[in-house]
């Protein structure tokens, strides 16, 4: 991998990797049962053994809904020392004690050259925007616009507004490669929360998440938008996505 190529691997539903010059980073890691028997990340699958051993790890978990958190990644560490975990705050942690940091909203840490920034959400926990090796990446777990149809108007008008008002937190940030919801539960709105983060935000790549076994939605969202450079076209678990800085 060149020094300035990102490469981003689709895990499931909102689980990816990213993996830059001196950093692997994991997000919302929770489906441990690969594609077919083999595992690997071109399955979907994080297993140690694809941990490269020079550089530094760095697993995310926005919140504890258990489609965005898996404690299995806590076994990661038993033979990888180089691993440390970034978690909200309403992470139940069990008898798990080591290499982890918990966060609340609008806080920051950094870890050696790495500057992470928590972020609110419209749902649990918080979202992630984090500047690591020269690429600045967003990834919003469960911060969506969250237009339900069974919503009153009020409730609807206010998950509009909750979701706008955290977005534009954003504003003035330089985003490269931005992970937001495109949830196909909305039905015909799936679409409003990563047109919004575009028109907005103005990340220099959005990449859905959050539509579990449709990677369709994808598509129809990026042909929507127009614009292919901007949106990636998910079409299986452990795609990769590469992003030159």
């Amino acid at each position: 991998m060149e020094d300035k190529s990102i490469k981003i691997v689709y895990l499931y539903h909102s689980g990816f990797v990213v993996e830059t010059q001196n950093h692997f980073l994991v997000f919302d890691y929770f489906n441990d049962t690969p594609n077919n028997s083999a595992r690997s990340l071109s399955n979907g699958v994080v297993s140690p053994s694809d941990f490269p051993v020079d550089k530094q790890i760095l697993v995310f978990v926005t919140h504890q809904h258990r489609d965005h958190f898996n404690p299995i990644i806590f076994n990661w560490d038993k033979n990888h020392s180089n691993i440390k975990y970034i978690l909200s705050s309403d992470i139940e942690l069990g008898e798990y004690k080591n290499n982890y940091f918990q966060l609340d909203k609008y806080e920051t840490l950094k870890i050696n050259n790495v500057e992470i920034s928590t972020f609110g959400s419209t749902d649990l926990g918080v979202s992630y925007l984090v500047s690591v090796d020269g690429v600045t990446i967003f990834h919003g777990g469960d911060l969506n616009w969250w237009h339900w149809k069974e919503f009153s108007r009020e409730q609807q008008l206010k998950e509009e507004l909750d979701f706008k008002a955290e977005v534009n937190k954003l504003i003035g940030k330089k985003i490269d490669i931005a992970f937001i919801p495109v949830d196909p539960r909305l039905e015909e709105l799936y679409y409003l929360a990563g047109e919004y983060f575009i028109n907005v935000i103005k990340p220099k790549l959005l990449i859905p998440i959050h539509f579990a076994d449709n990677c369709n939605i994808t598509k129809v969202f990026a042909e929507k938008i127009n614009d292919n450079k901007k949106v990636a076209i998910i079409e299986r678990r452990g795609q990769i996505i590469e992003y030159t800085i």
